[in-house]
């Protein structure tokens, strides 16, 4: 089972208030429901791909307007031949939509009327029902993160997204395919939204899964460090071999003030040794406390003299 419909599965077994239920079923009529004429009759026909939508909304109506609805369920011709489970609402099509907010005097509504998502729970009933409906979130287990929603009208999602940051959650709008999404790429952003609908126990998989990652990539990047500093340190210590051995060879070390020597001797001693365990070594050996910018300016010097030789 994939990310996107654990959190959908997970969602649609919330339990709700009434408010809340008329809410979230506001979401799922809108997405996925089209009106049709049957005997002079308007009525209400929903099709989606998905089995949790399915089954949600059936329970939703049952429960809101005490409303029975046939479920059928076919397969289409394509290569993926997914099942479409299609409803047919039995009922008065205006009052139930009237009832969820999406039908007024002017007609069909691009959103429900305030009413609906008044209070807070309600808005959030509202947002689980978007994302049941049409909402897909990357698995955690991969590097990007990406949570979205998909609408067919622009001034739907724009109303979404301004639900969305009621909460202070922060998302964006883009088109694709003739569609518009609201999308999210933070993972905290993400997390946040989790933990608005009500999907606490994905919210605890995406966040152990993040936490995890990010634990990973911080050792990677402290190996990486370790291991680019042994390797400057290597560099330099060869460098530094190379310069006392030209000096030594061009039979000039007696003729250096006695700090250089010393620093030469040290360095001689312990060829591996980085900066600091030669500071540690030099002030064992001679008395003389020597900081890291100290001892790499005596070295200097004496690159510089080997560079004149």
């Amino acid at each position: 089972m994939s990310f996107t419909s654990e959190v959908k599965q997970e969602v649609a077994y919330n339990e709700l208030r009434d408010c809340c239920s008329r809410a979230e079923l506001s979401a799922l009529i809108q997405f996925t429901s089209s009106l049709v004429i049957e005997n002079r009759k308007l009525s209400l026909l929903v099709r989606t791909e998905n089995p949790t939508t399915a089954r949600r909304i059936v329970s939703l109506l049952k429960r809101v307007f005490d409303v029975r609805s046939k479920l059928t369920v076919s397969q289409k011709t394509n290569l993926k031949k997914n099942n479409v489970y299609t409803l047919n609402i039995d009922g008065d099509a205006e009052k139930i939509l009237e009832g969820l907010g999406l039908y007024s005097e002017k007609g069909l509504l691009d959103h429900p009327r305030f009413f609906i998502i008044k209070k807070d729970c309600c808005a959030r009933a509202y947002l689980a029902g978007s994302f049941i409906a049409y909402g897909s979130c990357n698995s955690p287990s991969r590097s990007n993160y990406h949570l979205e929603i998909s609408f067919d009208s622009p001034e739907h999602a724009e109303f979404v997204q301004k639900l969305i940051s009621r909460f202070g959650i922060e998302s964006k709008i883009s088109t694709r395919r003739n569609k518009t999404i609201v999308y999210m790429k933070k993972a905290d952003s993400i997390s946040d939204f989790l933990r608005l609908i009500g999907a606490h126990e994905s919210l605890m998989n995406f966040e152990n899964s993040r936490i995890n990652r990010d634990f990973k990539n911080s050792l990677t990047r402290l190996d990486n460090c370790e291991i680019a500093n042994e390797i400057k340190s290597m560099d330099a210590s060869k460098r530094q071999i190379e310069a006392i051995e030209k000096i030594l060879s061009a039979g000039k070390r007696e003729s250096l003030d006695e700090k250089l020597r010393n620093v030469i001797d040290v360095r001689m001693r312990y060829p591996d040794y980085s900066l600091l365990e030669l500071c540690e070594e030099y002030q064992k050996s001679y008395g003389e406390a020597i900081s890291k910018s100290g001892m790499k300016h005596r070295f200097n010097k004496i690159e510089n003299i080997a560079k004149g030789l």
